[in-house]
């Protein structure tokens, strides 16, 4: 059978693609490698950014295209490709509209300003009551309503190419056929050699783990453009990995200062403190972590610290610092700075320089980095120790695509009959050199619906 479209990767470009393609009439052949559907929609917060929707209406704030534009490029700094950006802002309200009339489960408090990443001007963050969970449940009926036909755990090894057109993949020994093809396989922060590769970083890991490049592997493979290299910088800390590459998302240090005011001192490998701990700009830290040797770093406080500025640490109770202390990996504790910078580590005479010159910065209240919060001295035993790792959430290198979401070569010509859309583009064709909330899963979500209103089908049951 012959195919109108073959869908490569059931995360959110890939289902929402699918099911409008298949809406139209179109035969749609929906596969995925992972034995279910969802991708990253399992781990993801599902932040959804969009302006001009019904639900901030209804909530008296004005909002338009142009300003959520205006914001990414305030905030990547003018480094996200124009013509996606432009797309994904002026069809993100009608994504989030038909959520919305979809039943999709608002958080109550939402929309509003997320300070996780630098925050947009004014309240256009959405998520769901499950995150990316709720996400999937709109995603999940929509295709069970459908006509498209999927299978799971059916990997794509290779991308057919007749006469420089592509006319289908291979999966196995089989080879299907399609009129299009389109990559929604993901990003690869599950992959350590591609991502060594491309990123030229440490992975710490907290991607999904079906994040594994196949998509960049294929589209390669054919000749396509990868882009976006230059561009990563990392999530801002999380504790270190248990096997190595993975960490427990949602038990992560709370490190961006307007939502927890720091006690502690953050330090590198050699003592030395990089960045002031109150800085109120996430897209600041994240930077300073990039230069960071590792992108490893500890935060470093005292007892009088751990009581007052609890919880440091998502979903621990005070007590699970002392109780975690010396059996997780990274966690620390001691009687005094020396024995916990050998325990951490850390190079002994640079923590206890470094803690020395914070307290007199703390006495005299000017801190040699600028830090305005100075709450109190760290000298009250015991002394805790918390290494922290730049975290790879998604990956910021990606396809090539044109506005048209059509795979690009180096030279810029199109592959024909292939596209792509969702976090297989990379983060940096829509949030540039930065972290702009919600420009993610939203794009995903808009592009894998706008390829699905447009490829050509057999029979259109949406023209008149």
């Amino acid at each position: 059978m012959r195919y109108d479209a073959i869908v490569v990767g059931a995360g959110p470009a890939g289902l929402t693609c699918a099911t409008e393609m298949a809406g139209r009439g179109g035969r749609v052949l929906l596969l995925e490698a992972a034995d279910r559907i969802g991708g990253a929609l399992h781990l993801s917060g599902g932040h959804l950014s969009a302006a001009g929707t019904r639900r901030q209406r209804e909530r008296g704030i004005e909002d338009t295209a142009e300003a959520h534009y205006a914001d990414i490029v305030r905030i990547s700094f003018g480094t996200a490709e124009t013509d996606l950006v432009r797309l994904a802002v002026e069809h993100a309200g009608e994504t989030v509209d038909l959520l919305d009339a979809a039943g999709f489960e608002f958080a109550p408090e939402t929309p509003r300003i997320v300070h996780g990443h630098e925050p947009y001007s004014v309240p256009r963050t959405y998520y769901g009551i499950e995150h990316g969970r709720s996400v999937l449940k709109i995603l999940r009926r929509q295709l069970e309503e459908s006509t498209a036909e999927v299978r799971l755990s059916a990997r794509v090894t290779a991308l057919l190419i007749e006469d420089g057109v592509c006319v289908g993949v291979r999966v196995g020994a089989e080879e299907i056929r399609a009129a299009s093809t389109v990559l929604c396989t993901g990003g690869f922060g599950a992959d350590p050699d591609l991502f060594a590769e491309l990123e030229g970083a440490p992975l710490v890991s907290a991607a999904a783990p079906t994040s594994t490049g196949d998509g960049l592997r294929l589209a390669r493979d054919v000749g396509a453009a990868i882009v976006g290299q230059g561009s990563y910088i990392p999530t801002f800390g999380g504790l270190p990995p248990a096997d190595g590459i993975r960490v427990e998302w949602q038990q992560r240090p709370r490190l961006v200062a307007t939502e927890r005011p720091p006690w502690e001192i953050y330090v590198d490998r050699a003592g030395r403190r990089f960045v002031a701990e109150d800085e109120p700009s996430i897209d600041a830290k994240e930077r300073a972590l990039a230069d960071v040797p590792e992108m490893t770093f500890w935060m470093i406080f005292d007892a009088a610290a751990a009581d007052a500025s609890w919880p440091v640490v998502e979903g621990w109770e005070r007590s699970d610092l002392d109780d975690r202390a010396g059996i997780l990996p990274g966690v620390h504790r001691a009687a005094d700075l020396t024995q916990l910078a050998a325990l951490a580590g850390i190079d002994p005479d640079g923590l206890v320089a470094s803690v020395a010159a914070y307290n007199a910065g703390v006495t005299t209240g000017r801190d040699a980095l600028g830090r305005q919060h100075l709450p109190a001295r760290i000298d009250q035993p015991p002394f805790y120790a918390l290494r922290n790792h730049g975290v790879t959430l998604i990956t910021f290198c990606g396809v090539d695509v044109d506005a048209d979401l059509a795979v690009r070569r180096p030279d810029g010509s199109a592959v024909r009959g292939l596209y792509a859309a969702g976090e297989v583009l990379g983060t940096a064709a829509t949030s540039g050199h930065a972290f702009c909330g919600g420009m993610l899963l939203t794009p995903a979500l808009t592009f894998g619906r706008l390829l699905g209103r447009e490829l050509p089908v057999a029979v259109d049951l949406s023209a008149p």
